[in-house]
């Protein structure tokens, strides 16, 4: 992934025609039009998914891999082609590297309780960057309190990108693994993943990179990144909750034993004689998946693909610098996070306002923004801070939602003078 904006694609995107692709964006909100500025938490869904999804309950559905009917052998063909899917969108050598989550969330956790409770030992050190989501921090923690493992945290500057010097002098023969984000949920920032994976390698460390804010705005090609793990979740990327996206090299995955343990990731059970197991990915699909989740998300990359992610990136890049400038100029407002490599996210904070009274105060005006510390605690922690309010683009969004932002900013200072 590179944070700069690459050449526009055909004609510029036309967010106006797009909105009518996403029904919720026509409902009223206290009154007013919504204005939905909150996608880095979750993206609004496009007509395509949701109808990808009610068809799967209304025509289509069974439980999928053990039933020669045709219901479950056609389920099963339409949930096996959205992994392809997934496999085409970020470049895996092969569908097998792609295995179905929850979320990230879960998916970092599978890689922690899997390949690190069997790859990990006693004095072993993970890095992570202080711009890391709690799910990125958490679960190896949780880690190292079990198998006396070390975490360690990458630093970052005052502009908010990772100070490489740092990350370079952390890199020593202990350190195992690097997790990192493709892009803060926080700030925006896009990290220099390339070269930091490429630094880990040679310092003889795997990296779990996560993308959950970084695979809808640009393209992602995880042969080319080189990265061991990569997460993604499909709420993010316009398509529906409780479905998400581990990728992992098949060297690593098939060294792995399974994580969690029950129906369909077996091959054979005995009591007498015990259990063996699938090969990859099946080994970790414990149970019932979210067939119909996974069918829509295949819809929403499609979506997604179609409008353009060169386009989207462009489009989003023109908000940000828009709304970078608008908000530069009210008086009182601080933005966080300055470092050019950035993307689809403004984090800023008003001068004797509260960021949750602004975000209550601007929801009464129609528009929805995310305010707290965003689930990375580390990072407001570096630049002394509780909490920021969050806009976040995304391919529906104009330059009238930004005006109305500014609309309802200029209520917060009227009424928290």
């Amino acid at each position: 992934m590179s944070a700069a904006v690459p050449a526009l694609a055909n004609a510029p995107l036309d967010a106006h025609r797009l909105r009518a692709d996403f029904p919720i964006l026509a409902r009223p909100v206290h009154g007013r039009p919504l204005v939905y500025l909150d996608s880095a938490a979750s993206a609004q869904k496009p007509r395509r998914a949701i109808a990808a999804e009610s068809r799967v309950y209304e025509r289509e559905y069974a439980n999928v891999h053990r039933g020669v009917h045709h219901l479950s052998q056609a389920a099963t063909g339409r949930f096996e082609a959205a992994r392809e899917r997934v496999r085409r969108f970020l470049n895996a050598a092969s569908a097998s590297e792609i295995l179905w989550v929850r979320g990230g969330t879960e998916g970092i956790n599978l890689v922690a309780q899997s390949w690190g409770r069997s790859a990990l030992g006693a004095g072993d050190e993970i890095l992570v960057s202080t711009l890391e989501h709690h799910a990125n921090i958490v679960p190896w923690q949780l880690l190292a309190r079990e198998k006396g493992l070390v975490v360690r945290a990458i630093p970052i500057r005052d502009d908010g990108q990772i100070d490489m010097a740092a990350y370079r002098a952390l890199l020593r023969p202990s350190v195992k693994l690097v997790a990192l984000t493709a892009m803060s949920n926080a700030l925006g920032i896009v990290t220099p993943a390339a070269e930091m994976i490429r630094l880990a390698h040679e310092a003889g460390a795997r990296v779990m990179l996560d993308g959950c804010q970084a695979a809808s705005h640009a393209a992602i090609d995880v042969q080319a990144l080189d990265c061991d793990f990569f997460v993604f979740s499909g709420h993010k990327l316009y398509g529906p909750t409780g479905i998400g996206v581990l990728y992992g090299k098949a060297a690593l995955l098939e060294a792995m034993p399974p994580w969690q343990g029950g129906g369909e990731m077996i091959a054979r059970v005995s009591l007498e004689k015990g259990t063996s197991f699938k090969g990859i990915p099946h080994r970790f699909e414990a149970g019932t998946p979210a067939i119909a989740q996974a069918i829509a998300l295949h819809a929403a990359l499609d979506y997604v693909e179609e409008v353009g992610l060169e386009r989207i990136a462009c489009h989003e890049a023109m908000l940000l610098d828009y709304a970078t400038r608008r908000l530069a100029a009210l008086p009182g407002v601080a933005i966080h996070g300055s470092h050019p490599d950035k993307a689809a996210i403004l984090s800023f904070t008003m001068a004797g306002a509260h960021p949750h009274d602004v975000g209550t105060i601007v929801d009464r005006e129609g528009v929805a923004v995310r305010v707290g510390h965003h689930c990375a605690q580390p990072t407001m922690e570096r630049f002394g801070l509780a909490a920021t309010v969050r806009a976040s683009f995304a391919l529906y969004n104009t330059t009238d939602d930004v005006d109305r932002l500014v609309a309802a900013l200029e209520k917060v200072r009227e009424l928290l003078p």
